[in-house]
């Protein structure tokens, strides 16, 4: 009998450690090369009319949604800075005034890039706007965010490492077919720095591939290695110049001193924005600002879902970029887990990886405890660095999977959080050689400040 009873405890225990064992996919994709489209490609055609407005862009102008900053470029002469938006496309009743600047990289110099904000605007409500007045004028529409409140419903768009290749325009397209209302980018755009000399042009050509999304919803830009653009051996000795010129940031609003890290509130998300490749030693700016806003500006009442972003991952289980994220977790980790983040999402690694709610905050260099383990206050830490960028994927998993990974594979694709109130949320991430409907992993998230439950049975 007591044979038995053990017996039956033996197994038990086994089926639950083959339950929550973490799953490395087998799909593997086709056995082709990742190829940038080349330059005279549709999707980089650059739109009819003298002067006209191209590389039409948004991101929040404010950290709610009230303003949206818009930016393009004009190629052949300043023109107008002017925008005029409205509710209406036949009535654009109200107008702002905007700024342009160029800049210098080695041996290619920009066109005009234009940057004006519109503000007072409502939020959930449809507005037009228009540019390139004076010659050829082009107008889009985008929707304002929700006011924030604990249960406004919100799908944002999860997207990395795109590039420019005919895998990056195949995650746009499924991703434009899944929907979503505002993307989080998790770093790395254009990849302009592989190629020769940096060719700047690199950086008109994907902004143009990307307007068809980034003109009509707002993308939340996180800064990542490939927009460092730095090189001594061509004279740049300026960080971030081409990026800094081209996508502009609410840090202001957020009270950051740097456009690399900041803060939005999006319907009942509360998005933090790191940068990880800026200084966020002890005392530094970084530093600072990240424990003033998750101590005294985070308010889970307003916005519950506490999200954070960057672009070297904490956790990753792939050969690829292993342990460069070590120092910011070491740095940060434990101020994650006291102010129970729900998730934290990174690129950088050209794959796809789910964690666990798994924390490593009890190690230090002499006590040996080096073992991630179990943590509910933990965030899910996903790295989807797999847009489908020049650089191929990383299918170097290590071995074993550790016990922190839940799913991981080596494909391209996107994901998106479809948030439903302020207790869950749909996570699902699409794998681009399947249909654009089709979830090659998925999982229902509970917020972790009013339903920390166990949502790790998957």
């Amino acid at each position: 009998m007591a044979f038995g009873v053990a017996a039956r405890l033996a197994l038990l225990f086994a089926l639950a450690t083959c339950a929550v064992a973490g799953v490395t996919s087998e799909y593997r994709r086709k056995l082709e090369a990742t190829v940038d489209m080349p330059l005279d490609a549709d999707v980089f055609r650059v739109p009819s009319g003298y002067n006209a407005p191209q590389q039409v862009h948004i991101t929040l102008g404010d950290q709610t949604g009230t303003a949206m900053t818009v930016s393009w470029v004009t190629a052949n002469e300043e023109g107008s800075s002017t925008v005029r938006y409205g509710r209406s496309a036949e009535k654009l009743e109200q107008a702002a005034e905007g700024r342009h600047a160029r800049y210098d990289y080695f041996n290619y110099t920009s066109g005009f890039i234009h940057h004006c904000t519109l503000t007072g605007l409502s939020h959930a409500t449809k507005y037009y706007y228009a540019m390139g007045f004076g010659h050829t004028v082009r107008t889009f529409s985008f929707t304002t965010p929700p006011l924030p409140a604990p249960d406004a419903p919100f799908k944002f768009g999860l997207i990395g490492d795109l590039g420019q290749t005919f895998d990056s325009n195949s995650t746009l397209a499924h991703y434009e077919a899944n929907g979503g209302d505002a993307v989080l980018f998790l770093g790395d755009l254009s990849y302009a720095d592989n190629y020769p000399l940096h060719d700047n042009r690199r950086w008109d050509s994907w902004a143009r591939f990307v307007e068809r999304s980034v003109a009509y919803q707002p993308w939340i830009w996180t800064a990542g290695n490939h927009e460092l653009d730095f090189e001594p051996s061509l004279g740049e000795t300026v960080p971030f110049k081409p990026f800094v010129h081209r996508y502009p940031t609410p840090y202001r609003a957020a009270g950051s001193t740097e456009p690399f890290w900041y803060s939005v509130k999006v319907a009942s998300a509360h998005v933090i924005v790191l940068a990880s490749y800026s200084a966020y030693g002890k005392y530094t700016p970084q530093w600072a600002w990240l424990q003033q806003e998750l101590t005294k500006r985070v308010d889970r009442k307003v916005t519950p879902w506490l999200i954070v972003l960057m672009h070297s991952p904490w956790y990753n289980s792939n050969n690829y970029h292993y342990m460069e994220g070590e120092t910011m977790r070491v740095q940060f980790e434990r101020w994650l887990v006291d102010a129970k983040v729900d998730l934290v999402l990174a690129g950088h690694v050209h794959s796809y990886e789910r964690a666990r709610r798994f924390s490593n905050i009890e190690y230090n260099i002499v006590n040996g405890k080096a073992t991630p383990a179990p943590n509910r206050d933990a965030p899910v830490y996903i790295t989807i660095g797999d847009g489908g960028n020049i650089e191929g994927i990383a299918n170097n998993f290590t071995a074993p999977q550790p016990a922190y990974s839940a799913f991981r594979e080596a494909s391209f694709g996107h994901a998106t959080l479809e948030i439903k109130n302020r207790t869950h949320a749909y996570y699902a991430w699409h794998r681009n050689h399947d249909g654009a409907k089709a979830v090659a992993d998925a999982v229902w998230f509970t917020n972790r400040y009013w339903m920390p439950t166990d949502d790790d049975h998957v």
